[in-house]
């Protein structure tokens, strides 16, 4: 095989298989940087060996069989070999090659247990650590961005984040975190927290908090395999199939979000031809089964993306529907910003009026202070009733709030209409 084929092939691999490679390794290890070390160097091996040899039938059995004899050859020099023998769960490979049939059925007896994986992101969502430890955690151990990548993520000096990750991991070895799924009783709220991780990585690609970009498609991709993943390991729960749903819906219209030079493009402004069908089918499936039991926030705000979503035109959207799963949202989901939403969904359904006086008596809500999106609500309501001047005023505190350049653009070339 030519390099760049084999090149393509281990970075496949590595955003498909990364997450199930570590976690089996450090199911033997117990030590996250060990684990680390040793599937490093599986993909290492992998360009050279590939090269030679072909890629393997299943890449993931060969990449776990060579982490994990790498592993267990480390363990051995440490002489802590005897610490390890117990949790062995499959028979010993030294082969460099793994024979074949041999890594078939390692891989299919790991496969029969697809707990890793949820073991492994459990672990980087623990409620011991910090929100933002957890994030960074995610993306370096269970999405495999290297250090820097997750700096340019955070927006942050590569060493800072470095220091941060050491730290996390860190505390999980002092803190004794278990490597495990928690039980019955633990496992929702670990869920919610796991989620709520993968929320913030999509939102945080939807729309850049700063930047030139107004979209991050990097993290766009990672949340929606983490996503994937987790309806993978736990289909039968309700708010992970409602988070999916709600990704899938509201990345559908990507492409049309933003124009050829990428400037921002309203809703109303989105060629609706361009959003991506496919991706609206599977949500749509996705919210009909979250919403056939209690749903929880992620499946009703799936269904509020799905009404956009259906409408055959922006004119067309039944905004008092929206209005109304806001309100159901908001008692599952007490939030300023859900309010805020909601607000904004009244203006739409009943008129600017009412929409600049929901906006108004959050004014004084804490979490809202220095939040841009309300300051540009409010100029677009007093845009809309003719109140110019106070329009203008509004549109410029909400610039001067944004930090994303495309976001800024959109927001100054609103308040250039109002003034001419």
């Amino acid at each position: 095989m030519t390099h760049s084929e084999v090149t393509a092939a281990v970075a496949d691999a590595h955003r498909r298989e990364w997450a199930f490679v570590l976690a089996t390794t450090v199911r033997v290890t117990r030590d996250l940087d060990l684990a680390e070390e040793c599937v490093q160097d599986a993909y290492a091996q992998a360009l050279t060996h590939w090269t030679h040899h072909g890629v393997p039938a299943r890449p993931a059995a060969w990449l776990t069989t060579v982490a994990r004899n790498r592993a267990l050859d480390l363990l051995r020099r440490q002489s802590t070999m005897h610490r390890a023998l117990p949790l062995l769960a499959l028979p010993l490979l030294i082969d460099e090659e793994p024979a074949p049939d041999t890594a078939h059925a390692a891989i299919t007896a790991l496969e029969e247990i697809p707990d890793d994986r949820l073991r492994l992101i459990c672990t980087c969502c623990h409620p011991a650590l910090s929100p933002e430890a957890q994030v960074a955690l995610t993306l370096r151990l269970v999405c495999g961005l290297t250090t820097a990548e997750v700096a340019h993520a955070f927006l942050v000096a590569e060493p800072t984040m470095a220091a941060r990750i050491t730290r996390a991991k860190k505390k999980i070895a002092a803190a004794r975190i278990p490597y495990r799924v928690p039980g019955p009783r633990e496992l929702p709220e670990r869920i919610e927290a796991v989620l709520a991780v993968v929320h913030l990585l999509f939102t945080t690609g939807h729309t850049a908090p700063s930047g030139e970009a107004l979209i991050r498609r990097d993290l766009i991709v990672r949340a929606t395999d983490l996503a994937r993943m987790l309806h993978a390991l736990l289909p039968e729960n309700h708010n992970v199939t409602g988070l999916l749903a709600l990704i899938l819906l509201t990345d559908a219209r990507r492409v049309a979000r933003t124009a050829a030079d990428g400037a921002m493009l309203r809703l109303s402004e989105q060629d609706r031809d361009r959003w991506d069908r496919g991706q609206i089918a599977e949500g749509i499936a996705l919210v009909r089964a979250a919403l056939s039991r209690t749903p929880g926030r992620y499946a009703l705000q799936a269904a509020i993306a799905a009404v956009h979503a259906e409408a055959p035109s922006y004119d067309e959207t039944d905004w008092r529907e929206i209005a109304g799963l806001y309100d159901v949202l908001i008692e599952v989901w007490p939030s300023p910003v859900v309010a805020l939403n909601r607000a904004v969904a009244a203006g739409m359904a009943q008129g600017p009026a009412t929409g600049l006086a929901a906006l108004d008596a959050l004014s004084a809500e804490p979490q809202l202070a220095g939040y841009g999106y309300l300051a540009a609500a409010r100029a677009h309501f007093l845009a809309e009733l003719g109140r110019a001047a106070e329009a203008r005023t509004a549109y410029e505190e909400a610039i001067l709030l944004t930090e994303n350049a495309a976001e800024r653009t959109f927001l100054t070339a609103r308040l250039s209409e109002i003034s001419t």
